[in-house]
């Protein structure tokens, strides 16, 4: 066979051979046997020895595993891969079409697509030319890690997209496992004595974290792309102009196709479309979690905008929480980083919601008062949104009397020190940013966490468990990424660090002689260390995790006071003076002095600023024409984020607070406002819509 005929015969190989790879992953149906595809490989694979040139990475018999790599890089997304939000009821999927109507006005009717929320990976595929060229995961919705390799053992992703395909493409979608490779590979797993897999999602999430893409081949995983978010060429254009199409262009391509989704014209065909699917559910050979429901034009979906970190334009509708029964055989405590004392029920592995769990937060006595739990009691658990695993009732008809009632204990069960009990008074709330205010007459009752509550603390702050958790905290506010909580337990494992002011001497020679660590490794950390040393006063507050003391309250104390010193003096001798700091309350400044009063607590600071930490100034804040002024923002803003409005009054001088009192200035208003607007009303504060609040900031009303 002469040059010309191989490269001819080496073509039709590849198609016959990506055709069939198609039908049997893609289609299920495959219409040949293993012996037959086996030889049309062979037989490719014997001309590519002897025409090496012919050879490309991306056709499908080099669907190989790649040597084992030593880390996965960040990769940076040209679109931010952004969440969903969710509804788990028709009531809060109605509310959502009538947010976004009001926001599109009345001459606006979208049309919607529906198709089912895979329980996978959620990852961004790149292709140039017809070949897959990159592939990252979600990671924090800007910045994922680069799994290419990995993506190339998923069998149902195509490495080669079929013809015509555009030259530039970016496809968005779902790694998962089937429900019987999951079976199948925990069976592997329990004859070798493995860990069991908990669920799909876990597996499939684990096998592409695999450094070796050997080992993801074995998983068998496969794909469901659901969006494509950027293409090339204006005759690919028509593709774009609807989610429905983007379907249609994504099955052309070679990529296997939801076959339960479904184009509706009004959100009320959605409701049997959600009740056929939920049906259908158990009969899948895939989990999902529930359907997503899209805005299907894609011109009003970008109109739609986004509201915090979810388009409005799409929504995922989750199925109601699925249930078990179990019984408590124990409750232990876990011991936070502030020292408070978190009861958790532990019981049998339990299968809810597709996974096995094996223990539920309590949160403290007064849930545990609440539901008259007992050790022994047979329970209803539930993981509300198939995620969090929550203790939500007793069957106390099933008692057998030899139930036990639980006590807190009176010393800390990681360091045996003394138990105190804290009560939050009548006269006090806490805020979900951790603050203590005086009580507020105006102030929504969504505002505040409890305005009674009792907790349980270790206090003794040398305490290893508070250790523990209180570095996590640290290094986070601090920024220091490349730290996460399995390399400081090893870092601890290891002695190469006591605490966190530890931190800021580790060299590179200390981390790259450990197993699992490289050279590279080490000078990744030791750079973010050195880049991190350097800190705004309010993030060292903060990071510091003084009781009380949230990311708010430490700026309100840093723009007042300035410099660490003068908070220090303040609270070792001078509580009327952060008395007078507007929203800080009593027991904040009783926090502060205990805090500061303690020697403990002052060496640690001195040793973080003897081993390079430089707390810098807190520059107060800078006047403008809004200074003097306090605002409260509520409802949801069609024109800014709530972010970006908080910004720009602070940039002009003005204060932005969580709660409504006589003294606010103005509340600003926007579609769908809570209880602030009813608050400000009665007491007589200025309202303003966000027309009047644009005006405001652009100078042209005052």
């Amino acid at each position: 066979m002469d040059k010309k005929s191989a490269f001819s015969r080496i073509k039709k190989l590849r198609a016959q051979i990506r055709d069939l790879r198609y039908q049997y992953h893609v289609k299920n149906a495959p219409d040949v046997t293993d012996e037959i595809y086996d030889s049309l490989n062979r037989e490719l694979l014997e001309l590519l020895e002897k025409y090496p040139e012919f050879n490309n990475p991306n056709a499908p018999e080099n669907r190989v595993a790649g040597r084992p790599l030593d880390k996965f890089h960040k990769v940076k997304h040209k679109r931010p891969m952004l969440s969903i939000g969710n509804v788990f009821s028709e009531e809060e999927l109605l509310a959502w079409e009538k947010r976004n109507l009001k926001l599109l006005g009345n001459d606006t009717r979208p049309s919607y697509f529906c198709e089912m929320k895979f329980d996978g990976l959620a990852v961004t595929l790149l292709y140039e030319d017809g070949n897959f060229i990159r592939g990252a995961t979600r990671g924090d919705g800007l910045i994922g890690e680069d799994i290419t390799e990995n993506l190339k053992m998923v069998r149902t992703l195509p490495l080669v997209l079929k013809k015509p395909y555009p030259s530039l493409i970016e496809v968005r979608g779902e790694v998962i496992m089937k429900k019987k490779t999951l079976e199948k590979l925990n069976r592997q797993n329990e004859k070798e004595g493995k860990i069991l897999f908990a669920n799909s999602r876990n597996a499939a999430a684990g096998s592409l974290r695999q450094l070796d893409p050997a080992l993801v081949a074995k998983r068998e995983l496969d794909f469901f792309g659901y969006d494509v978010v950027s293409i090339s060429g204006e005759e690919w254009g028509k593709y774009i102009s609807r989610h429905s199409l983007k379907h249609e262009l994504l099955n052309k391509l070679g990529f296997e196709k939801d076959i339960y989704s479904q184009k509706i014209n009004k959100l009320a065909e959605a409701l049997p479309y959600i009740e056929k699917i939920s049906k259908q559910r158990v009969r899948l050979d895939f989990n999902i979690d529930g359907v997503v429901i899209n805005v299907d034009e894609v011109d009003i979906y970008e109109i739609l905008g986004v509201a915090g970190k979810d388009p409005r334009g799409i929504i995922a509708y989750k199925y109601p929480a699925e249930k078990a029964t179990t019984i408590v055989k124990d409750i232990k405590i876990n011991v936070g980083r502030t020292g408070v004392l978190t009861p958790m029920a532990l019981f049998e592995p339990t299968k809810v919601a597709g996974s096995l769990v094996s223990k539920a937060t309590l949160h403290n006595m007064d849930q545990i008062e609440r539901l008259g739990l007992k050790i022994g009691d047979t329970v209803v658990i539930e993981k509300a949104g198939d995620v969090i695993p929550k203790v939500v009732e007793v069957l106390t008809k099933m008692r057998v009397g030899t139930e036990k009632k639980f006590n807190m204990p009176k010393s800390c069960p990681i360091c045996g020190s003394p138990i105190e009990k804290k009560t939050t008074g009548e006269q006090e709330k806490i805020f979900a940013d951790g603050r203590v205010r005086p009580q507020d007459g105006g102030m929504s009752k969504k505002s505040f966490l409890a305005s009674k509550s009792v907790a349980y603390y270790c206090m003794n702050p040398k305490c290893p468990a508070k250790n523990e958790r209180y570095l996590d905290h640290f290094v986070a506010v601090f920024g220091i990424y490349e730290l996460g909580p399995k390399i400081l337990r090893r870092f601890k494992d290891e002695g190469l660090i006591t605490d966190a002011a530890d931190i800021f001497t580790l060299q590179k020679e200390d981390i790259e002689v450990l197993e699992r660590f490289g050279e590279k490794s080490a000078e990744n950390i030791i750079n973010e260390i050195n880049n991190k040393k350097k800190i705004p006063l309010s993030k060292f507050l903060w990071a510091l995790g003084i009781l009380h003391v949230g990311e708010e309250t430490a700026k309100d104390l840093a723009e007042h006071f300035g410099t660490l010193e003068k908070l220090v003096t303040a609270s070792q001798a001078n509580l009327e003076e952060i008395d007078s700091v507007e929203n800080i309350g009593g027991a904040v400044a009783q926090s502060l002095q205990t805090f500061f009063s303690d020697k403990n607590n002052l060496w640690f600071i001195e040793k973080l600023k003897k081993n390079g930490v430089v707390i810098e100034k807190e520059s107060k804040r800078q006047a403008g024409k809004l200074s003097g002024q306090s605002f409260v923002l509520t409802g949801t803003l069609s024109k800014m984020s709530r972010q970006v409005a908080k910004g720009k009054i602070m940039s002009l001088g003005g204060k932005v607070i969580g709660s409504v009192s006589k003294n606010t200035s103005y509340v600003i208003a926007g579609a769908e406002p809570g209880s602030k607007l009813k608050s400000a009303e009665k007491l007589g504060v200025k309202i303003l819509n966000e027309s009047e609040f644009l005006e405001m900031i652009n100078g042209k009303f005052l």
